[in-house]
């Protein structure tokens, strides 16, 4: 059953009247909580840092939502930084840590987003790709070698992975890469903004020291993000400013956002069914290999969040789909929306190793909190058009 609060509107108004949203991996409807909060803190006056009355309410919003993100991330409130994104999240835990804990290496997994790749390469510091497999699993054993070879030299290394990929929904053995990397002097950053409020995460007991994420994958406003920060980490300061968010990020903080943010989280155990969606997700599937046989699925042979499919039919360009089915009102996807709106090859297929002709014609479909049978009917209504148009085109050919 689609979730749609009392006294809220319905998501097909929030959606415009699409045929079917199946890109929430890009960004989530925004839930209605979120919206009422974020009108409610608009109507605000003040500064929160301000120490008089309209300050102190500001204050009050933005140390609630600290509250409601810490009490989904398993955190405690302290532990909570905000950030204008999960990209600022990573680019503060990645390029700050590197300067603060005077690392050598940055390792970083060749699937992982662009956000923890580029802060790699801007952190000063070397980096070291880490393999996968064909499911886009990480090389383990490549990062066994590594930390022992850091260990020999006496270097320093600074581990960063994504728990969740955004494109194909493989879920990385995080509680392994915890267990090699935790007990060590090296530092683990954790990409979780695919994974955060699908699945369980206790950061106040996880070995990682620092944690980004999102509120606009959960259905909050896209423009707010935090990053998880251990005690030890104090001197990660990457915007020190005014001194806001403990010295860490300066700059007025978006009380509106943040406000959002607080009540996407509290709004998520409600809104967000994954075995509903997992359900949905299957049936997708299904469906996909019964209309084109020569489907294929990556990273199907490994774990997978049961919220995205990221799937080809060789043939069926993603260039010609994703235009066929934006014209019917279908939104999907070639995979990341951070490539400055590229549809082509994703470097997670190319490093899964996946043939270059089969990766053009790759599209990444991801379900969220209002996502539906109807949306998934929608789709192949559209899809079966484009595929057996294709299909004739090249047999005319």
């Amino acid at each position: 059953m689609r979730f749609t609060p009392s006294g809220s509107r319905t998501s097909d108004q929030l959606m415009d009247r699409m045929a079917a949203y199946l890109d929430h991996n890009a960004s989530a409807p925004l839930l209605p909580q979120a919206r009422e909060a974020m009108i409610a803190a608009l109507g605000r006056v003040g500064n929160p840092s301000s120490v008089h009355g309209p300050g102190r309410a500001l204050r009050k919003l933005i140390d609630d939502a600290r509250d409601e993100v810490a009490a989904l991330a398993g955190a405690e409130a302290r532990q909570v930084v905000f950030t204008g994104s999960a990209t600022e999240a990573l680019t503060q835990a990645i390029v700050g840590g590197v300067k603060a804990f005077g690392i050598s290496r940055v390792v970083v997994g060749a699937t992982d987003h662009a956000a923890a790749l580029k802060a790699g390469e801007a952190s000063g510091a070397s980096v070291r790709v880490l393999g996968v497999d064909e499911n886009g699993l990480v090389d383990l054993d490549a990062l066994a070698l590594m930390i022992e070879t850091a260990d020999a030299a006496g270097e320093k290394l600074l581990v960063a992975f994504s728990w969740v990929n955004n494109e194909t929904g493989v879920i990385q053995p995080r509680g392994r890469i915890e267990a090699m990397v935790g007990p060590t002097p090296h530092i683990l950053v954790i990409d979780a903004v695919q994974g955060f409020g699908k699945l369980a995460l206790d950061f106040s007991a996880s070995p990682a020291d620092m944690v980004a994420v999102s509120a606009h994958k959960i259905g909050g406003p896209a423009g707010v993000g935090a990053l998880l920060v251990k005690g030890h980490c104090d001197t990660v300061r990457l915007v020190p400013g005014g001194g806001q968010e403990q010295g860490r990020r300066g700059g007025t903080e978006s009380a509106a956002l943040i406000a959002g943010f607080g009540a996407a989280c509290k709004a998520n155990a409600e809104a967000f069914d994954l075995e509903r969606i997992g359900g949905v997700l299957v049936d997708f599937e299904a469906r996909l290999t019964d209309m084109a046989s020569d489907a294929v699925v990556f990273g199907k042979g490994a774990e997978r969040i049961g919220t995205v499919s990221n799937f080809a039919v060789p043939g069926i360009t993603n260039t010609v789909a994703m235009m066929a089915l934006d014209l019917a009102g279908v939104a999907v996807s070639s995979g990341s929306a951070c490539s400055s709106g590229k549809v082509g090859r994703s470097h997670v297929l190319s490093a899964m190793g996946v043939d270059p002709r089969i990766s053009e014609c790759g599209l990444r479909v991801s379900l969220g909190w209002n996502s539906e049978t109807k949306d998934v009917d929608a789709f192949f209504t559209a899809f079966e058009t484009v595929m057996n148009r294709q299909r004739r085109s090249g047999a005319a050919a």
